[in-house]
């Protein structure tokens, strides 16, 4: 048996001719960039997420570097970030002029130690990026509470959580903005590059708008200097159709990662990802722990038998060389760096079958044998 990490194209021929003629729509009308089609997308993500915005992009690291750019954040400014996550969130920062300031995870759930946050806060600090990693939302209550205790920016980064919630409510609403990433393989993706940022703010919402579009709202009239960070029309068409879907095969994400429970009980080298009793993990990716430094021995294994894995993330952000001249080697996110040695994502996908994690974990098990 073959278990494929992703498997796009079972997911596309579930919902094959919606797919095909909302691109041939979108084709018949020549709306290619922006335009109608994004702008339904825009209304319906924004409403799935119960907030009043949303700004469609062209990624999720536009979506992070528009929002800051339209906050204002820049040259002598900090930001704060977890080191466990992915390059986008610190790289949005630096291209603001700004620089990153990293905290370690917690133990438990990965995400941002909110213990450490109020170590990192200096004269200089402007924000706060909370990312929710792997699709369970960081500790909400006290990364808020640390960013209205020091006047801060909370900017969440939900490019892995499309839908998750903490304490019945959506990701991305905390803050002043939510950042979204539409990459093909996350749990609401595109077929291309797309991304997106939803807000309550009127004003913030408005300046993104102008910036996304070369500084301008009207065309050939340009306020302020901008980007080209335009969603294409397909890309909004192909999601609003996603969107349709995406609470069901939320659901099925979430059964999968019970099933993958399920059967790893009592495999004491491995464990699963904790889920917070007040979160709703939308498991974007199942990402377990091996212990006794067999990581890499057990993902070979498990390529020799036909199941495909990833590593999320091997290189903890502040160890990263585009960050070197910062030296954050000395100042120690032991956390992190461990995790670094020990995760291991499994295959996770709604089509994955009951069939195909019991046979993952089998060989699992068998590796141990």
């Amino acid at each position: 048996m073959r278990v494929n990490f992703l498997d796009l194209t079972a997911q596309y021929l579930t919902i094959k001719d919606e797919i095909d003629a909302a691109i041939q729509n979108v084709i018949d009308h020549s709306a290619f960039s922006s335009g109608p089609f994004v702008k339904s997308f825009e209304e319906n993500f924004a409403r799935a997420h119960g907030a009043r915005y949303c700004v469609g992009v062209n990624s999720g690291t536009s979506a992070l570097h528009v929002a800051m750019w339209a906050l204002g954040v820049g040259e002598n400014d900090e930001v704060i970030v977890p080191t466990n996550t992915f390059f986008a969130t610190p790289e949005a920062v630096s291209l603001t002029g700004a620089e990153p300031v990293f905290v370690d995870c917690e133990p438990e759930y990965s995400n941002i130690d909110t213990r450490q946050i109020e170590e990192a806060v200096t004269g200089k600090t402007r924000a706060i990026i909370a990312v929710h990693l792997y699709g369970q939302p960081a500790q909400m209550e006290a990364v808020k509470a640390a960013a209205e205790k020091n006047k801060l920016l909370l900017i969440e980064d939900c490019a892995q959580a499309h839908l998750a919630e903490y304490k019945g409510k959506p990701v991305g609403t905390f803050g002043v903005c939510g950042c979204f990433s539409f990459y093909p393989g996350k749990n609401l993706g595109a077929y291309g590059e797309a991304g997106a940022v939803i807000t309550d703010d009127k004003d913030l919402y408005s300046k993104m708008l102008v910036l996304r579009d070369h500084g301008a709202l009207k065309k050939y009239h340009h306020d302020l200097v901008g980007h080209n960070y335009r969603m294409e029309g397909i890309q909004g068409a192909v999601l609003d159709v996603k969107l349709k879907y995406l609470r069901k095969w939320t659901e099925k994400r979430r059964e999968n990662a019970g099933l993958y429970r399920k059967y790893l009980e009592g495999v004491k080298e491995v464990t699963p990802p904790s889920e917070m009793p007040e979160a709703r993990h939308v498991y974007h990716l199942f990402v377990i722990r091996v212990s006794g430094g067999q990581r890499d021995n057990l993902m070979k294994y498990l390529e020799d038998n036909k199941i495909y894995t990833g590593i999320h993330y091997p290189i903890p952000c502040h160890l990263q060389q585009a960050y070197s001249f910062m030296d954050q080697s000395k100042k120690g996110y032991p956390v992190s760096e461990r995790y670094a040695k020990e995760i291991l994502s499994l295959p996770m996908y709604p089509e994955l079958t009951e069939k195909e994690i019991q046979y993952v974990c089998n060989k699992i098990r068998e590796f141990y044998k």
